[in-house]
């Protein structure tokens, strides 16, 4: 199989890495909203997920060997997929794959909140009570692994090029950095840039208590589709200050503590029609 010629290993962790402290930095000098509890436990919590999934990652590629850029690799080798059959400009190639790879993990996001058994395991991610940069890696390895045959499935189906595959990726992991993180943006440049990419205050809504919140904005990196099929909100019911993230049935001290966010998928939950009684009776006692 051929080789990329790069660790792109090594290049994405060091700029997620640097990406993350930019975050951090921002978080501190520029906080959107008050902290509910401390950075410490929830870091230990967020990060601790994070290196779950790498283990998860890593066993499963060492029992499958399939990740999107493997399957670019496998694909170019065996000239598989539409791009290898087709004589298109480079540049054409690598803006359709990187609009129909992005529009693919927008899709995934939109599945994961409407299937019961996938929502079980993406509520971990909304379980947490506090948004910052951290809540970008806070994903259940169930949800990681099946992210990576989705995305090995349309890399492969479209002919990919492995480096545009690596580019992609970088950009939707720091991309989930930006709009996870806890700083503010002035509000005319938030709405100028939300016709192109999703913003904090954009992304912050889809984490509220509120279900039909919290069912608008799925984007990670662009935000066309939520405009485009009609699921994108401007600002929360309570304000960015008031509103409440998180889950209704997750409001105590659970989401902080690594076994519990981790296990939470293989307990019973509360149905949603439950959940959205509860909003209602939180948004009354808020407001």
């Amino acid at each position: 199989m051929p080789e990329l010629g790069f660790n792109e290993g090594a290049w994405r962790f060091g700029a997620f890495v640097i990406v993350l402290l930019i975050m951090i930095a921002l978080e501190a000098v520029w906080p959107r909203r008050e902290r509910r509890h401390t950075r410490l436990r929830r870091w230990a919590t967020n990060f601790g997920i994070l290196f779950s999934d790498y283990l998860a990652v890593t066993l499963v590629v060492l029992l499958v060997p399939v990740t999107a850029v493997i399957t670019a690799l496998f694909a170019q080798q065996y000239q598989i997929g539409i791009f290898h059959w087709l004589d298109w400009p480079v540049w054409v190639e690598w803006l359709i794959a990187f609009l129909v790879l992005d529009f693919v993990i927008w899709g995934q996001h939109v599945i994961t909140h409407k299937i019961p058994i996938l929502w079980r395991i993406h509520r971990v991610h909304h379980t947490d009570q506090d948004l910052d940069a951290s809540s970008a890696v806070r994903f259940h390895p169930l949800e990681i692994i099946l992210s990576i045959f989705i995305k090995s499935a349309a890399v492969l189906l479209l002919g990919t090029s492995a480096v545009l595959v690596v580019i992609f990726e970088a950009v939707v992991n720091g991309s989930a950095l930006f709009n996870h993180a806890n700083f503010k943006i002035p509000t005319k440049l938030d709405h100028v840039l939300r016709w192109f990419i999703v913003t904090p205050d954009m992304h912050r809504i889809h984490h509220s208590i509120e279900r039909r919140e919290h069912d608008t904005n799925y984007g990670f990196a662009l935000s066309i589709w939520d405009r485009l099929f009609r699921v994108y909100s401007v600002e929360p019911e309570l304000g960015h200050d008031k509103m409440i993230i998180g889950q209704p049935d997750a409001q105590e001290e659970g989401p902080e503590t690594f076994l519990w966010s981790i296990v939470l998928p293989f307990f019973k939950m509360k149905s949603r029609k439950k959940d959205q009684a509860s909003n209602h009776k939180n948004s009354q006692e808020t407001t």
